[in-house]
C-alpha cells in the first residue's frame, strides 16, 4: 500500500532533533524523500542513517540567505524537485524585557522569524511551477503570552502572521501554506524542565489532556497538512497543544523562584 505522500520530496529544517526529526521520519515512513537540514552535523549524520536512501542531510543556517538558497538547490539536485517543506528550526531564551540583552532578542527573532521567511521565500520559488505545501512551526506562544519569553512569543506570533500572508500570496500559484502551534512538547528545547520538576509539572497541569506532547504528535499533524487530507487548509495554524491554549500558561518566574 502506497504511503500518504508517496513520491513527494520534502525539506525539513531543524530536522536533526525534536519535532523536525520526528517529522522527517514520519514523512519517510509515508513514502517521501526527505532533505533534512540542520546546523548540527553530528545529529544530521544520525538522521541520515535512519532514513537511508530516502534521506539526504545538508548543513544549513536558516539566518543566512545564501545557505537557505543552497539548501533548496540541494534538494532539487538530489531529488529533482520540492513538493513539501516544514520549517521547524528555532530556539528560545529566558529573560524579562527589562533585563533582556538586545543581542539575544535579535538572535531569537532572526532564527525563529526571519529564518522562516527566508525558507518560505526560496521554497516557494522552487514550488511555484508545480505547486506544493509549506508548513511553518509556530507555537502556542503565538497567542498565549509567557513572562520571560518575549522574544520567542513575538517571533512565533510573527510566524503565524507570515503564514497567513504567504497563503494569500502563494495560493494563486497552487502553494498551500499552513502552520502548527505546538504546546508543551518533550524536545531538546524543553529538556531543561527535566531538571526542574516543578516547572515541568506546571506545564503538564496547564494541559487539559494531562500530559506533555511528543514530537510524533506534531509530526502526525504535519503529515495531515501536507497530505491530500489537508488539501483545503491554507493560511491557518493548527494548534496541537492538548488543549493548553484554553487554560492559560504557568507562571514560570514564580515557580522557578520556589
Amino acid at each position: 500500500m502506497a504511503g500518504r505522500i508517496e513520491g513527494r520530496v520534502a525539506i525539513v529544517t531543524g530536522g536533526a532533533s525534536g519535532i523536525g526529526r520526528a517529522t522527517a521520519r514520519r514523512f519517510a515512513a509515508e513514502g517521501a524523500a526527505v532533505l533534512v537540514a540542520d546546523r548540527n552535523e553530528t545529529l544530521l549524520a544520525e538522521v541520515a542513517g535512519e532514513l537511508g536512501e530516502q534521506g539526504a542531510p545538508v548543513v544549513a543556517e536558516v539566518t543566512d540567505e545564501a545557505s537557505v538558497e543552497a539548501m533548496v538547490s540541494a534538494a532539487i539536485d538530489r531529488f529533482g524537485k520540492v513538493d513539501v517543506a516544514v520549517n521547524a528550526a528555532g530556539f528560545g531564551t529566558y529573560a524579562t524585557i527589562a533585563e533582556h540583552p538586545v543581542e539575544e532578542f535579535r538572535a531569537v527573532l532572526d532564527t525563529c522569524l526571519t529564518g522562516v521567511m527566508l525558507c518560505v521565500k526560496h521554497e516557494a520559488r522552487a514550488m511555484r511551477d508545480a505547486g506544493g505545501v509549506i508548513v511553518n512551526i509556530a507555537s502556542i506562544n503565538a497567542r498565549v503570552p509567557a513572562e520571560g519569553m518575549a522574544a520567542y512569543c513575538c517571533a512565533k506570533a510573527g510566524v503565524e502572521m507570515l503564514t497567513r500572508i504567504a497563503a494569500i500570496e502563494l495560493g494563486p500559484v497552487g502553494i498551500r501554506v499552513a502552520g502548527i502551534g505546538p504546546g508543551f512538547v518533550d524536545t531538546p528545547l524543553t529538556a531543561f524542565t527535566q531538571a526542574v520538576p516543578a516547572i515541568r509539572d506546571a506545564y503538564v497541569a496547564a494541559t487539559p489532556l494531562g500530559r506533555a506532547g511528543t514530537p510524533e504528535d506534531i509530526a502526525d499533524a504535519a503529515l495531515f497538512l501536507v497530505s491530500d487530507d489537508g488539501r483545503w487548509v491554507s493560511g491557518d495554524t493548527l494548534y496541537v497543544d492538548g488543549g493548553a491554549m484554553h487554560k492559560g500558561y504557568p507562571e514560570l518566574a514564580r515557580i522557578a523562584a520556589g
